[in-house]
């Protein structure tokens, strides 16, 4: 029937994968299902220093904090959340919750927020803004994601190498897109390493080369493979 029709239309619309498209640091546009989904937008200060801040439109911002390079507010346009909880925007159900920024327990960076939902057919987590070890509740409420977007540059708040391939193995993603490490030299104040690192302590887990923009299927097939944006 007619409806049926649109049904299975509207159905395979929602599932039919995502494009991803990096604006270097953390940064990421998600667009899928009829949605887009930004994350951490940032100021071009401190680790950030000298890229272009992602001036975008979006359906949903979600930022690991409100540190001016991982989720600046007024640098892109959107429902900006922060704030651990449940919410459901434009169809996307978002989970949030919160987990230490620091190996401190937060005593120096507070918390951060870890972010999960379903977009294009494909489960995502974003653990951009975080160095603690997962707890056991947090692995519990992150899931297998289809699509796990990590941070791996080191420093006082964010994973190192081998902590985000810990949290990798943990997670058993089937895509990695690591995240918040520095290309080239890094600026005077900034306290992250590059990616070599992280590859290292990844061992032979295939790399994919996908520049700055690049598409997935619905239909991941078993993984982990790092997917290494531009």
């Amino acid at each position: 029937s007619a409806i049926g029709l649109v049904l299975t239309t509207a159905l395979s619309a929602v599932a039919n994968g995502v494009t991803i498209t990096s604006y270097g640091h953390s940064s990421l546009m998600i667009r899928g299902g009829g949605q887009s989904v930004l994350l951490n937008p940032f100021k071009a200060v401190g680790c950030a220093a000298g890229l272009g801040e992602p001036r975008v439109n979006a359906t949903v911002i979600l930022a690991s904090s409100e540190l001016a390079d991982e989720g600046a507010r007024g640098v892109a346009s959107g429902k900006f959340l922060v704030e651990p909880g449940s919410y459901r925007i434009g169809g996307l159900n978002l989970e949030g919750f919160a987990a230490p920024h620091d190996r401190l327990g937060g005593r120096r960076f507070g918390q951060a927020t870890l972010w999960r939902w379903k977009q294009g057919g494909l489960q995502f987590a974003h653990l951009g803004g975080s160095a603690a070890p997962l707890s056991g509740e947090d692995k519990v409420l992150l899931g297998r994601p289809d699509v796990l977007i990590i941070g791996v540059g080191g420093g006082a708040k964010v994973y190192d190498g081998k902590e985000a391939a810990q949290t990798v193995q943990e997670l058993n993603p089937r895509r990695v897109i690591p995240v918040q490490y520095v290309r080239g030299e890094a600026p005077s104040n900034c306290d992250q390493g590059d990616i070599q690192p992280f590859l290292d302590a990844m061992g032979s887990t295939p790399v994919q080369q996908v520049g700055t923009s690049f598409s997935l299927p619905a239909g991941l097939s078993d993984g982990p493979v790092i997917d290494l944006m531009r």
